[in-house]
């Protein structure tokens, strides 16, 4: 079982930029596809991007362009940079996995119940 720990959220202008990371740690992160999420007050949780175990990537329309998923397998660390942000982006973000390590290497989830290990979740806060 892995345990995921985002960090890296905090205050930022609108138009700025932020790098979120997620440490897993329990399990090899190499055999987990990754994405990453985020919930407003009052708001369901949204899909942002995901990651196969090889790298393949995903984005939402409304964060292409502009966020950037990776990941380094041999630090058993997930990486969200953000840049852009905006107001009405303030949430809290949380980073997913689900084990894949019998599944295709290029498989990556876009919806929430497709994940199985979260983190706590990281506050991020755009001002205008």
């Amino acid at each position: 079982q892995v345990q995921l720990v985002e960090s890296g959220g905090g205050l930022v202008q609108s138009g700025g930029s932020l790098r979120l990371s997620c440490l897993a740690s329990g399990d090899t992160f190499s055999r987990y596809a990754m994405g990453w999420f985020r919930q407003a007050p009052g708001k369901e949780r949204e899909f942002l991007t995901a990651i196969s175990r090889t790298g393949i990537t995903y984005y939402a329309d409304s964060v292409k362009g502009r966020f950037t998923i990776s990941r380094d397998n041999a630090k058993n660390t997930g990486y969200l940079q953000m840049n852009g942000l905006k107001p009405e982006e303030m949430a809290t973000y949380y980073c997913a996995a689900v084990y894949c390590g019998r599944c295709s290497g290029n498989t990556y989830h876009t919806i929430s119940s497709a994940y199985d290990h979260w983190g706590q979740g990281t506050q991020v806060t755009v001002s205008s």
